[in-house]
């Protein structure tokens, strides 16, 4: 049994962690973010990092921690069927729904669309993304080595190439920054904070951790103290290279307005930036690397998904469901990447409080001795705030008022909760919640033993 392990060992799960995070959104959003921040990139930056970095190292710690086996396991912690309806859901929306469709749109965002007519752009994306989502298929159906194999020489060869375009960017910047854009004048350190939502990378996270545990286990760590441990270092050099990639890029996108103006999404950035400073040559190279990144990423979605819901319905074959799901994230990437992001809003807005709530009761369980009344009843606050910040951001993306059943509790939330109107109002109750209930189950615990 091996408690310790060589850096080299902390650094090969961490570098794989990298490439298992590192995918459309980590280039997109941070780009975005910068172009519309502008001059208040930095405090709007800490939000983004705070939830596209922090959490998602949280969410890997915390499998970790609960000593369970997958995320529906942890999350049977409320009931067993929450755990499949949530863990279906958040599969679903880093597969087929959003994240998947992403990469293919991203890749033809920076890879083709710059050498495409405006006029054939869509026809542009049906072709590419035929192509795309052909290959996922295929690799897919069969995965081998090879994809994990060209990952592992891919992650640290675009590093490099972003690594070259980003020093390129802060030793000869392409301009000052300038004003911010509406929602980046006040607020922007929230509005930074919700943005991070957009990687997804914190949901992934809950999948990916147990990925991490068995190569941790595999390297002959045993126990469970050690192997929190690993995992707290590997995650951290995981994290700390997405972390400057992620201020690279955004410092990129608010130096870059006066030159190119504002994008509707963060792909022209990438490949505006490389052209700008490389040529032709510069950009190709990078939507290259970029495509078969993106490749990969959607290649161990696709299997990830056909894998757990193939658990779920033994009956239906793994091979009709890489098609189905291959299928499905063809016609979704079709809708174009503004649309997906558009769309994907709502959905994070109902899914993220949730998903940093399970982590928040899974480090404190300990201390209300596990009790499931503790995990229900956060959980139930928690869901009955977030589904409404679901809907009003599916009304505001769909440009329509509210439903008229939801305009009193809307109103009410608004009243009641500390920075509601900032997207976190679930954040004050779900913490009450766990304050009394578990002080209450502590308090019962405690009466139960110095009555017998």
């Amino acid at each position: 049994m091996k408690g310790k392990l060589p850096f080299s060992s902390y650094a090969s799960i961490g570098f794989m962690l990298f490439a298992l995070f590192f995918g459309a959104g980590n280039l997109i959003f941070p780009a975005q973010l910068g172009q519309n921040a502008g001059t208040n990139l930095w405090p709007s930056m800490i939000g983004f990092l705070m939830t596209g970095v922090g959490l998602p190292l949280l969410g890997i710690i915390a499998m970790s921690f609960s000593g369970s086996r997958n995320l529906q396991e942890l999350s049977s912690r409320i009931h067993p069927i929450y755990g499949v309806i949530f863990t279906s859901l958040l599969y679903l929306t880093i597969g087929p729904f959003f994240a998947s469709p992403r990469t293919g749109t991203v890749a033809y965002e920076v890879g083709i669309s710059p050498f495409i007519n405006e006029s054939s752009q869509q026809m542009g994306l049906f072709i590419f993304t035929l192509l795309f989502f052909g290959v996922v298929l295929l690799f897919s159906l069969k995965p081998a080595k090879l994809v994990d194999n060209v990952g592992k020489f891919l992650a640290p060869g675009l590093v490099i190439l972003l690594a070259v375009l980003l020093v390129t960017v802060i030793i000869n910047p392409m301009g000052a920054m300038e004003a911010p854009q509406e929602a980046y004048k006040s607020g922007g350190f929230i509005t930074g904070f919700l943005e991070g939502y957009n990687t997804m990378d914190a949901l992934a996270s809950l999948v990916f951790g147990i990925i991490v545990i068995n190569a941790i286990r595999a390297m002959g760590v045993t126990s469970n103290t050690d192997i929190l441990k690993t995992t707290v270092k590997a995650g951290s050099i995981a994290i700390l290279l997405l972390g400057a990639i992620y201020i690279g890029i955004a410092y990129l996108g608010a130096t870059s307005t006066q030159v190119f103006g504002v994008f509707e999404t963060g792909g022209p950035v990438l490949s505006n930036a490389a052209s700008h400073y490389f040529g032709t040559f510069g950009s190709v190279l990078l939507a290259v690397a970029i495509t078969l990144a993106c490749l990969t990423t959607a290649i161990g979605l696709t299997t990830a998904n056909a894998e757990y819901f193939h658990t779920l319905f033994p009956q239906i074959s793994y091979k009709v469901l890489v098609i189905f799901f291959a299928t499905l994230t063809f016609v979704i990437a079709n809708f174009g990447l503004a649309n997906i992001i558009t769309y994907s809003v709502p959905v994070l807005m109902f899914l993220y409080p949730l998903a940093i709530v399970l982590m928040l009761l899974t480090f404190l369980s300990p201390l209300f001795h596990h009790a499931r009344m503790v995990y229900r009843s956060t959980i139930a606050v928690t869901f009955l705030i977030s589904i409404f910040d679901g809907l009003k951001s599916l009304c505001d993306s769909l440009g329509i008022a509210y439903f008229s059943w939801m305009q009193p509790i809307v109103a009410f939330y608004e009243q009641s909760l500390p920075l509601y109107s900032q997207g976190l109002g679930w954040l004050l109750p779900a913490i009450v919640v766990i304050t009394v209930t578990g002080s209450f189950h502590r308090f019962q615990k405690t009466a139960a033993v110095h009555v017998s």
